[in-house]
């Protein structure tokens, strides 16, 4: 089922009664969600990623604009006629219910000729259990079962309804670590086996980026990017949203372009030729774009060194970077040997952006 978001505007009236001014929770959001692919929703708390699943789910009413199920104008369909799946980050399961009983619980809604009988409804519970691998435990209560499996239970209530959409809520938010893994692989599994449609939420760069076909960054309300996660980690379109992917994150440092040279503090680390006549520049530069190299174009003062099996965490400082230390992801081989005091790196051309300082824009640019 593709959905389509035209004009999506969502505002509310401020709290603050000396401010006339709404507060603008989704602002002019357009995106065309393809049949049968997993979006990630991506962003940091009060973006407006939570409110937009909102409105497609019905639970919101925009302010302006339209949602489309198919060719279906659903804007004003209440959400029991929408024909979607909701996952919370609460697993909201019913305690003094099994879990075949909560499972089912949906089903038992249903009026008219989409009445189902109680064989048909245990039929079809059973095998959305099955789908996610908690069939062994219909017969239990939730409060004997482990976070991940309420979850499973939650996401195996949402698809017994065969819903055309799935809608998830910072579902693995309430997980541990481990369980937050597995549960994002099962989602991905479940999704791909079944083609829904489905739109998931989170502020987890690492949960958005592994399992979502495609991502939507937001801020203040305002989509940044949309794309494949790889393509949108590679060619961030400003600052924004290259700081808020990436783990360890991007390294920013105070630039200057000089005669096609750009400058960190006094050391010219790239020739460069960018397409926007800009001096003062921000340097962003990914963890992995640095090579260790004796008397390399950019110098540093070796703070530590992070051996992490395949490779190595270096943590350097530099006078023009903006946070008091910054972070090299380096081969283990090329760091066996460092000791302390100077250490020198050349730059991969294609782990270094360059934004505006002003505006944050994105100033491309292109090397000898």
């Amino acid at each position: 089922m593709k959905i389509v978001l035209e004009n999506l505007t969502k505002r509310y009236p401020n709290r603050n009664k000396k401010i006339k001014e709404d507060v603008i929770a989704v602002n002019n959001f357009n995106f065309e969600i393809p049949d049968g692919k997993l979006i990630g929703l991506l962003g940091p708390s009060g973006c407006g990623k939570s409110t937009t699943l909102n409105m497609i789910c019905g639970l919101e009413k925009p302010t302006s604009g339209r949602i489309f199920f198919g060719e279906d104008d659903v804007t004003a369909l209440p959400p029991e006629n929408r024909g979607v799946g909701m996952v919370f980050q609460s697993y909201a399961l019913y305690p003094h219910l099994t879990v075949l009983e909560n499972i089912m619980f949906p089903l038992q809604n249903f009026k008219g000729k989409d009445k189902l009988s109680k064989t048909e409804m245990t039929e079809r519970s059973k095998k959305a259990a099955a789908l996610v691998q908690i069939d062994m435990l219909l017969d239990r209560k939730p409060s004997e079962l482990s976070g991940g499996q309420q979850q499973r239970v939650a996401i195996a209530r949402a698809l017994v309804k065969m819903p055309r959409v799935l809608l998830l809520d910072e579902p693995l938010s309430n997980l541990d670590a481990r369980l937050r893994l597995q549960t994002r692989e099962e989602i991905r599994r479940i999704q791909r086996e079944t083609g829904i449609t489905t739109v998931f939420v989170t502020h987890d760069q690492e949960e958005a980026m592994s399992i979502s076909d495609m991502i939507v960054v937001m801020e203040a309300g305002v989509v940044q990017q949309i794309g494949k996660p790889q393509e949108v980690y590679d060619d961030p379109v400003n600052l924004f949203v290259a700081k808020f992917l990436g783990t360890p994150p991007i390294n920013i440092f105070d630039g200057t372009i000089r005669q096609n040279k750009l400058y960190i503090g006094e050391e010219a680390v790239l020739d460069v030729f960018p397409e926007k006549n800009e001096t003062e520049v921000c340097v962003g530069i990914r963890p992995e774009g640095f090579m260790i190299q004796e008397g390399g174009p950019l110098s540093c003062q070796l703070s530590s060194v992070e051996v992490m099996g395949r490779d190595t965490s270096v943590v350097a400082s530099h006078s023009a970077c903006t946070q008091p230390a910054f972070r090299a992801i380096v081969s283990s081989e090329g760091a066996a040997s460092l000791g302390t005091g100077k250490i020198g790196f050349a730059l991969k051309p294609a782990k270094v952006h360059l934004f505006s300082r002003q505006d944050g824009s994105r100033i491309r640019f292109t090397v000898k």
